[in-house]
């Protein structure tokens, strides 16, 4: 990398920000596209203020900079393929599209990548749910849009199935079949189109959807950690990856099935920041460059918390009794309950002695 470029980010958030502040370090010029003047991001970079699918703000983002990248993945593809340049954006919009849609996505898994994932079926209406096998359990998940829980339907009786239905008939679904699983875990990958780069896996614990804590590596035989990392490169190597993608795993007993991809960096990386000598949003912007990337070495066990709305008190005042604690704070102006507003990584490798913000205690 001979020259300073200047890398439009699709997206103000906390992951638009991180990757903005790896970019600056790297001694890159920023412009974000985002429809908040003040998010995250506008500490770090400058702003064009449009919604996401405003192709002529996306064509004064691209006629601007010389690579594009996205913070998640809720962006316009049809948009952008009006808009980009050829190589501009490295990722591509396949991978979007491919993330954007768990039907897609279920198929390129299964049957591109070859991994092994929930045994699933295609839902278009509550006619498919008619000779469902009660003597399991389920999740009716949309086909697009829903995260954090949104947008999904556990079906464990008869009971279950007036609201799966409902949900079936509004929107093109996907059954899985529920996994019993011991522990679920993510690994972080990073692609330049060429090699891959893959992080330590990461144990996730999740409190009504949303993660709330992060703990590596993850408590898992090194056999199944090396399964899981073969995994997320398998699935990077089949998409030519640039960038960081985070593919999200259950662990059980034995064996190893994927669940679903983020196609970026991934709340569940935060840790890396401190923790390891590259940061997965270091490797997002080498990979997103095509620079070469580095092997990644973890320097010690760590813990991540995620600070929701209702934590930031609570929060701010741990980093003051632990002062080898690691604030992150996003810059959102408003702090909703359950709503991110930033992170704390400590070094410990006693995770069960890190309390997660809000557990047994409502501050």
């Amino acid at each position: 990398m001979s020259s300073t470029k200047t890398i439009g980010i699709i997206g103000g958030g906390q992951l638009g920000q991180m990757m903005a502040i790896s970019a600056i370090y790297m001694g890159h010029k920023v412009i974000t596209l985002d429809p908040t003047a003040d998010c995250p991001s506008s500490r770090v970079s400058e702003v064009i203020v449009a919604p996401y699918d405003d192709v002529d703000a996306l064509r004064q983002l691209s006629d601007r900079c010389d690579v594009l990248t996205y913070e998640f993945e809720n962006v316009d593809a049809d948009g952008l393929d009006a808009v980009i340049k050829d190589g501009q954006l490295p990722q591509g919009t396949d991978l979007l599209r491919i993330s954007q849609n768990r039907i897609f996505e279920k198929d390129f898994l299964s049957n591109k990548a070859q991994v092994r994932v929930a045994p699933y079926k295609v839902v278009t209406s509550s006619l498919d749910l008619e000779d469902i096998d009660l003597s399991k359990k389920y999740v009716l998940k949309t086909a697009t849009g829903g995260y954090d829980g949104h947008g999904q339907k556990v079906i464990t009786s008869a009971d279950d199935l007036e609201e799966a239905n409902a949900l079936a008939n509004s929107a093109e679904c996907v059954l899985e079949e529920f996994v019993n699983f011991d522990l679920e875990i993510s690994v972080i990958v990073s692609g330049n189109g060429k090699d891959v780069t893959v992080f330590p896996v990461q144990e996730n614990i999740h409190r009504n959807n949303i993660l709330s804590k992060t703990i590596v590596p993850a408590r898992i035989s090194d056999s199944l950690a090396e399964k899981a990392k073969a995994m997320a490169v398998k699935i990077a190597e089949q998409l030519n990856l640039s960038g960081t993608l985070c593919v999200e795993m259950f662990a059980t007993a034995d064996d190893i099935i994927v669940n679903e991809i983020a196609p970026r960096p991934h709340n569940s990386g935060h840790y890396s920041i401190e923790a390891c000598d590259f940061s997965q949003f270091d490797t997002h912007i080498l990979g997103v460059l095509g620079a070469p990337l580095p092997a990644i070495h973890l320097h010690t066990s760590a813990v991540m918390l995620n600070v929701l709305g209702q934590h930031v008190e609570v929060a701010e005042r741990y980093v003051t009794e632990n002062p080898s604690a690691h604030l992150h704070m996003y810059g959102k102006l408003e702090a909703k309950h359950n709503r991110k507003m930033g992170h704390v990584t400590l070094f410990s490798d006693e995770p069960d002695n890190v309390v997660e913000f809000g557990k047994g205690i409502d501050f």
